[in-house]
């Protein structure tokens, strides 16, 4: 096998993990605070992304696109959280996972009824005429995936690490009923990372668009992928899902050409069961020691 095709396509589906990893990130900052996940999180990349479409055939210039997206994408986070949620927790029952899923199947019905079923392109000035770095073809909208995932991650922990506000997050993190006793609220730090969520699903939207075009199904085959790589790096490891999600990329790009098409979707459902069935708690995931 010549090295320069594995390493090109190594390199092209690795930039392609980072999306699946920035949606894995929106998982885990949910599943951080309330110990709950977005089961519709790939219709909040899916709508989100249609109204960022929308804003620019209104003439709105791709930059200022950006955080009106962002904005956007954390509303459908927090109406998430209000709706679908907050009342299920209250009630210390499970019921966030079918109410997540039904907000799902509205947000796709939704999309279907205003934008319709067919497939767009989304515009970028980003050009997409490949650049050799290492012997490697790279685009600069792939490398544009690239910056917007770190950069919007790396905002986030700095947020949490850096700020009142997210020393709060990591205290209910930690002890939800315990930060409550200090006086944080934990209802509004829950809505926080649902709103940090639906940010970053929109980004993920955003970013992805490009290469992917847009359309109610765009999210379907990726929100499995990311979730994937949630349980396979570990719901509380922002870097093991960084690592999981190069590798799962570059996995399924080299299973693709190797192997056939129809085999791509295997290495992240075959990393799956083998995460549930030998480490739950994932890979870079630490395991919960309870006194009793």
């Amino acid at each position: 096998m010549d090295l320069q095709i594995i390493a090109q396509l190594a390199v092209s589906g690795a930039l392609m993990g980072l999306v699946y990893s920035l949606i894995a990130y929106g998982f885990q900052l949910t599943f951080a605070t309330s110990k709950s996940l977005n089961f519709g999180q790939g219709e909040l990349v899916m709508v989100s992304a249609f109204f960022s479409l929308t804003l620019m055939d209104w003439g709105m210039s791709y930059w200022l696109m950006i955080p009106c997206g962002l904005l956007f994408g954390a509303l459908l986070g927090l109406f998430v959280e209000r709706t679908g949620v907050r009342l299920a927790l209250e009630q210390r029952s499970e019921g966030w996972i079918l109410l997540t899923i039904i907000l799902g199947l509205f947000f796709f019905s939704a999309a279907e009824n205003i934008w319709g079923r067919d497939d767009r392109p989304f515009p970028t000035p980003i050009p997409s005429d490949p650049i050799s770095l290492l012997g490697v073809d790279v685009t600069p909208l792939e490398l544009s995936v690239a910056v917007g995932v770190f950069a919007i991650m790396g905002l986030v922990e700095l947020f949490k690490r850096r700020t009142l506000l997210g020393k709060a997050f990591d205290a209910v993190s930690a002890d939800r009923d315990a930060a409550e006793l200090m006086g944080i609220s934990a209802k509004h730090t829950i809505m926080l990372s649902y709103g940090l969520s639906g940010a970053v699903a929109a980004l993920a939207g955003i970013l992805v668009s490009p290469i992917t075009t847009v359309g109610p199904t765009m999210a379907s085959a990726i929100i499995l992928k990311a979730f994937s790589v949630a349980v396979v790096a570990g719901l509380d490891s922002g870097f093991g899902i960084v690592v999981v999600g190069l590798f799962l990329g570059a996995l399924e790009s080299l299973a693709s050409f190797y192997l056939g098409s129809g085999w791509r979707e295997v290495p992240g459902l075959v990393l799956l069961i083998l995460a549930l069935a030998v480490r739950p708690t994932g890979i870079f995931g630490k395991v919960a020691i309870r006194k009793v």
